[in-house]
């Protein structure tokens, strides 16, 4: 038994040690250089390390299923220990507007995205993960509801490209544009946390416009992070019920996702404020780089001649959800402040 247990020790790591070493040395140089950065992720430059470096240079073959492994399994621990970032005591001190504001973001976000995916004409599994990744928390939510839903590599690298790109052009709109309109930096933070894709999109977009913006942005956005759980809940609670055939081979997700109740367990975890700040900083760098691993395996299977194949429709519904969401957000926030 002993000898059958190294032959498979030897067998998983001749498959997954490429790819997780490249991944490791990768990783190692994007934390090292955005380290003393605020305009940019880990998570982003690694993104657009693994896009470049698929469209450079050819991906070696051997090194796919140890990048497939950061993709989905330490993606998924990651997004759990995302949940020890927050508490549900700086969320409530939001007030009952600013909660109820980002409820209707999330759900209204997803609920129009997937209505306009429709009229489009894309795909379920498509117009799903897009309306996850520009409803909730960007390329994390990607990645975590195709988790539940499965969906093709093709679908998710688009969704991922574009929650990208689109979250990149706010960085550039929504400071110029609280300018114009006048906002305070308190509106001006709920707006930046209620719209844009990624943390650390807000991050940049909070940083730009003032420290009180940034504080309210982050917060607001985390908001949005912790309802992740009970949509990912919601998703596999729905295709269980679309596989009515009764067959037991039909293979049905589970009601919860074991990674979404980690999620869980962490923000609540945290919460008890019994972890020390210690440990709560060495789980954050932790969870950095285990997405960023996942963020540039992601990235390698982002090349640019199959996203012009893809057509103009996924475009329009990105741009049409960054616009739905984003003036929703704005809407709200001038009401709830």
């Amino acid at each position: 038994m002993g000898r059958s247990r190294r032959s498979r020790v030897k067998q998983w790591s001749s498959e997954y040690a490429p790819g997780l070493v490249l991944a490791a040395v990768v990783v190692a140089a994007i934390m090292l250089l955005t380290r003393h950065t605020s305009f940019l992720s880990p998570l982003l430059a690694a993104i657009l390390v693994g896009a470049i470096a698929a469209n450079v240079v050819d991906i070696p073959e051997r090194v796919r299923p140890g990048l497939q492994f950061c993709s989905k399994r330490l993606l998924r621990i990651g997004v759990a220990l995302l949940g020890l970032q927050v508490t549900f005591s700086d969320i409530f001190g939001l007030g009952p507007a600013i909660l109820l504001l980002v409820l209707v973001i999330v759900v209204a976000g997803i609920a129009g995205t997937m209505l306009l995916g429709r009229v489009l004409g894309i795909g379920w599994t498509q117009r799903l993960l897009i309306a996850c990744g520009f409803s909730i928390c960007g390329a994390a939510a990607v990645a975590a509801a195709d988790g539940v839903v499965d969906a093709d590599e093709e679908e998710v690298l688009t969704s991922v490209a574009l929650v990208v790109v689109f979250g990149t052009l706010l960085i550039a709109i929504i400071p110029p544009a609280s300018h114009a309109l006048g906002l305070d930096e308190a509106t001006s933070g709920v707006w930046a946390g209620a719209a844009v894709h990624e943390v650390a999109q807000v991050v940049a977009v909070g940083g730009a416009i003032g420290s009180t913006a940034l504080t309210i942005a982050v917060v607001v956005k985390l908001a949005r992070v912790v309802l992740l759980a009970p949509v990912l809940a919601a998703i596999s609670w729905h295709l269980r019920r679309r596989q009515t055939d009764g067959s037991d081979s039909a293979r049905k997700p589970p009601l919860v996702p074991a990674f979404v109740l980690a999620f869980l367990a962490c923000a609540a975890f945290r919460s008890t404020g019994v972890i020390p700040s210690a440990a709560l900083d060495m789980a954050r760098e932790v969870q950095t780089v285990l997405l960023t691993a996942a963020m540039f395996a992601l990235g390698t299977g982002v090349r640019l001649r199959s996203l012009a194949k893809v057509g103009a429709r996924p475009l329009m519904l990105a741009a049409g959800s960054t616009l739905w969401v984003s003036a929703l957000a704005l809407a709200g926030a001038l009401i709830a402040t």
